[in-house]
């Protein structure tokens, strides 16, 4: 004779069995959107994030997102006050997601799901968008996130990473290609980065202070930068290679290595900064590629968004 089975016990045993949640802030509600056409995410993403999401004792639920509804997707994401909004996609999308939320709406958890992935790997230290889901959910707590502000008259776009300004901003693409293992891929962004180079050289005022010139000028958030002490200021970071050799040697230092050590760069902290160029201004903004007016200006925030984040460990930059 089969023993009466309790629906209770084992709705209980059911709870029991799920995965631990984070012990450092209440997570309900989740709201999860996936983009299942960028780069790094997959035509799956959405069913496989359901089934992890399954796992834990929360309310949560998945949107994929449609290219035609992407603003009305992610405003009722935003309205609906979730304890956490989970972000699948591209470096741009997660950046203008986290902007919009802003440092008084939900908690932002940026997955890798691009290229470059530079903001979630700074947050989570992997390009592994599920170990940074269960990463989020079984450790994370509230970070804030500081960061910087771009605007060239015509875009204004938030960076909460890096942004590299000038010709040397193609060197980016190389690094992390080399990065990867793919060695012809970056002996070919390095030779476009070669002869984009000594092509004239840009004039910045860092803080309201005389002009100076540079090749390049990397703005580093106090996230990654291994220098600034708290949401202080942004690190600015003035490369100026004077031929091949130099730009050669400072490529080398920034796929190997501290790329602070080489003596054609000089940093400090800053607040705002402005930047001139003779032409538009090639610039790699948080990961993604963008060309700018031939003036643009940068201001520092110190309170741009709140991310759902295990506690920052001193790794470095990331740059």
């Amino acid at each position: 004779m089969n023993p009466t089975v309790d629906p209770t016990a084992a709705s209980h045993d059911a709870v029991v069995e799920s995965r631990t949640l984070t012990p450092h802030v209440t997570l309900g509600r989740i709201i999860m959107l996936v983009n299942p056409h960028s780069g790094g995410v997959g035509p799956n993403a959405a069913q496989e994030a359901e089934a992890i999401l399954a796992e834990y004792a929360c309310e949560a639920s998945v949107v994929a997102l449609d290219s035609g509804q992407f603003d009305t997707q992610v405003q009722a994401a935003l309205d609906a006050r979730p304890d956490v909004l989970f972000v699948l996609a591209g470096d741009g999308t997660a950046g203008t997601i986290a902007s919009r939320a802003g440092p008084d709406g939900p908690l932002i958890a940026p997955l890798p799901g691009g290229t470059m992935n530079m903001l979630p790997k700074a947050l989570y230290g992997t390009a592994d968008w599920k170990a940074a889901l269960k990463l989020a959910l079984e450790q994370g707590a509230p970070q804030c996130v500081a960061g910087g502000e771009i605007s060239d008259g015509q875009v204004t776009k938030a960076f909460y990473c890096a942004a590299i300004l000038g010709s040397p901003a193609l060197w980016a693409p190389a690094r992390e290609a080399v990065r990867d293992g793919k060695l012809k891929l970056a002996w070919m962004y390095g030779r476009r980065a070669l002869r984009r180079a000594f092509s004239g050289k840009m004039r910045f005022s860092l803080d309201g202070k005389a002009d100076r010139k540079a090749e390049a000028l990397v703005l580093i958030s106090p996230m990654i930068s291994r220098v600034m002490d708290g949401n202080t200021g942004l690190e600015a970071a003035a490369m100026n290679p004077a031929d091949a050799t130099q730009a050669f040697r400072l490529a080398a230092h920034a796929v190997f290595n501290d790329w602070r050590q080489d003596p054609a760069v000089t940093t400090k902290a800053i607040q705002r900064a402005t930047i001139h160029g003779r032409s538009r201004i090639p610039a790699v903004i948080d990961g993604e590629p963008i060309l700018l007016t031939h003036q643009a200006k940068v201001k520092f925030i110190a309170k741009a968004f709140q991310a759902l984040a295990p506690a920052p460990t001193a790794t470095g930059d990331a740059v």
